[in-house]
C-alpha cells in the first residue's frame, strides 16, 4: 500500500481511506489477475492429479529452460556456471554453488535480468536490517499469484468472499486509535484489513467486537496476530461464534502447534497452511488432509545438512522458477524442513512429494552451551501451566544470557506462573545460562508488522563441536 502513505491518504477521513484502499485493490488486482494468470490458474488445476513421475517431467524441463535463460540474461550466473559442464541438466544440480542472501545482495545488480521499470519489485522483511530487492518478471510475478490463488480456490477461497487479512499494511492514523478503531475496509473486493502494529491487549477486544461484527468466511496473514487475539478471547471468555470462518490461510511466519491448536480451536475452523517467500521461493502448500506438499511445478526443493549432502530433515535449498528477473539458484533461503518418506503418499490426489514439518527461520532458535540450538517450537511451549502472560519474546545478545520480554495481565498472572514459566525455560536451555525477565506493556512488532518470539543476535558466535 505504498501508494497510500502519503499526506493525501493520512488527512482524509476514514470513508474517504476506505474508498482510497479500494481504488488501490483494484488497480493491484487488475494487474495481477491479468497477463497469462487465468492461464496459470487453469493449468495448475489441469495439472492436480498428475503422477509424481510426470510432475518431475515438468520441473525438470522448467528447470532447463530457467538455467538456460539465467545464463543468457544475468551476468552473474553466465560467469559463475562458465565452467560446469551442462548446468541446465537438473542431475548436474549438485555441481551448481550455493548462493544465500548476503551474496545475491552484494551482486545484484549483475544478477538482475530485466530494469526495475520492466517488471515488478519486491523486497524480503530485512529482519536482520538488511532488506533485499527482488524484480519480477510481470508474467512470472502472475504465476506466483494464480499458485496462491490455486491452493486457496481448494478452500472455496475466491477474490470477492468476505476476508479478514493480518499483514503488514501500517494503514491507521491517530484518529483511528482514539476511535479503537483498527481496520480499514476494501468495500469492492469485501477485504477488511486489520492492523498488526496495535496488538496490544488494551485493544484486542475491539479486534474480536469487530470481527463477529463483520462476519469473515476466511482469514490471511500473520498467524502470530491472529494467536494473540484467539488467546485474549480465550482469556476472557469472548465466544467466538461458530460456522462463520472457513479456513484461516496463515502467511510470512512458521506455525507451531500451539498456534494451529489455539486458532482452530478458538475460530472453530481449520488452518491451512502453505510456505512461500517475498524473494520467491517454490510452493510447499497444505492439502483438504491436512498434509504439506511440495509443488514441484513452481522449482526444485534441496534439504542439505551441515555439509551440504542431501537429507530429510535439514536447510532448504532451493531454486524457484518464476524468479527470472532476479534469478535465485540454490539459494540458502535461511529455512528449514522435514521431508516425509520418499514412498509416502497422500490420498488427496496431488502426488507431490510430502513434508512432514515446516521448521522456519534456522535462526529462529536459543542457543545455550549446555543444550544447544533450542527451536521455535520448544521455546514456544514455555507457556504450558502459565496463565496470565500475554505474549512474551526472548532475545539473545550474549551466549550466556538471555532477556525475556514478557506482557502480563496483572489480574492473572502470580509469582506463581513466573516461577512455571521460569522453570518451563530452564528446562529447554538449561540451568547455566542467566535469564533475566523485564515486563513491559507493549512488545513492539518489526518494521513489516510481523511478531517474532525469538530475536538470536549472536549467530556469528556461535561455534558448535
Amino acid at each position: 500500500m505504498g501508494q497510500l502513505q502519503d499526506k493525501l491518504y493520512n488527512k482524509a477521513p476514514n470513508y474517504i481511506q476506505n474508498v482510497l484502499v479500494s481504488v488501490y485493490n483494484i488497480m493491484a488486482y487488475r494487474g495481477r489477475n491479468s497477463g497469462k494468470y487465468h492461464e496459470f490458474l487453469k493449468l495448475y488445476k489441469a495439472n492436480k492429479n498428475l503422477s509424481l513421475k510426470e510432475l518431475q517431467a515438468i520441473q525438470s524441463e522448467k528447470y532447463t529452460a530457467f538455467i538456460n535463460y539465467a545464463i543468457t540474461n544475468s551476468n552473474y550466473y553466465k560467469q559463475a556456471f562458465s565452467k560446469i559442464e551442462s548446468p541446465e541438466k537438473i542431475e548436474n544440480i549438485h555441481l551448481l554453488p550455493i548462493v544465500n542472501k548476503e551474496l545475491i545482495r552484494q551482486n545484484i545488480n549483475d544478477i538482475y535480468t530485466i530494469k526495475k521499470s520492466e517488471g515488478s519489485v519486491a523486497k524480503t522483511g530485512g529482519t536482520t536490517g538488511k532488506s533485499l530487492e527482488v524484480i519480477y518478471v510481470l508474467e512470472d510475478s502472475r504465476e506466483r499469484h494464480a499458485i496462491l490463488d490455486y491452493f486457496r480456490h481448494n478452500f472455496g477461497y475466491r477474490l470477492g468472499k468476505k476476508t479478514a487479512w493480518f499483514s503488514g499494511k501500517n494503514l491507521l492514523n491517530q484518529r483511528d486509535i482514539s476511535k479503537n478503531r483498527f481496520w480499514k475496509t476494501d468495500y469492492i473486493y469485501k477485504v477488511r484489513y486489520y492492523s498488526t502494529f496495535h496488538i496490544h491487549s488494551k485493544y484486542l477486544k475491539y479486534y474480536i467486537e469487530n470481527l463477529i461484527k463483520f462476519k469473515p468466511e476466511y482469514f490471511v496473514g500473520f498467524p502470530s496476530t491472529m494467536y494473540e487475539i484467539a488467546k485474549y478471547g480465550v482469556q476472557h471468555n469472548i465466544e467466538f461464534p461458530s460456522g462463520i470462518i472457513k479456513a484461516i490461510f496463515p502467511t510470512a511466519e512458521t506455525i507451531t502447534t500451539e498456534i494451529r491448536t489455539v486458532l482452530e480451536s478458538y475460530f472453530k475452523t481449520k488452518v491451512y497452511n502453505q510456505y512461500a517467500s517475498s524473494e520467491g521461493s517454490p510452493f510447499i502448500i497444505e492439502c483438504v488432509q491436512g498434509n504439506l506438499h511440495l509443488e514441484l511445478q513452481s522449482g526444485v526443493f534441496e534439504v542439505l545438512d551441515d555439509n551440504d549432502n542431501p537429507t530429510t530433515n535439514g536447510r532448504l535449498v532451493v531454486t524457484p522458477f518464476n524468479t527470472r528477473g532476479t534469478p535465485l539458484i540454490r539459494y540458502d533461503i535461511g529455512d528449514q524442513i522435514e521431508l516425509d518418506k520418499p514412498t509416502a503418499v497422500c490420498n488427496c490426489g496431488n502426488n507431490n512429494p510430502l513434508v512432514k514439518h515446516i521448521l522456519g527461520r534456522i535462526s529462529d532458535y536459543i542457543y545455550s552451551e549446555e543444550k544447544g540450538k533450542v527451536n521455535l517450537g520448544n521455546i514456544s511451549n514455555c507457556l504450558k501451566g502459565v496463565k496470565g502472560v500475554i505474549r512474551f519474546q526472548i532475545q539473545q545478545d550474549q551466549l550466556n544470557a538471555l532477556v525475556v520480554l514478557i506482557e502480563k495481565d496483572d489480574n492473572a498472572f502470580t509469582k506463581q506462573d513466573e516461577q512455571v514459566f521460569l522453570k518451563n525455560l530452564k528446562d529447554r536451555v538449561g540451568e547455566q545460562i542467566t535469564i533475566t525477565l523485564k515486563f513491559i506493556d507493549n512488545i513492539p512488532v518489526e518494521n513489516s508488522g510481523k511478531y517474532r518470539l525469538i530475536k538470536n543476535n549472536i549467530k556469528a558466535k556461535i561455534v558448535e563441536n
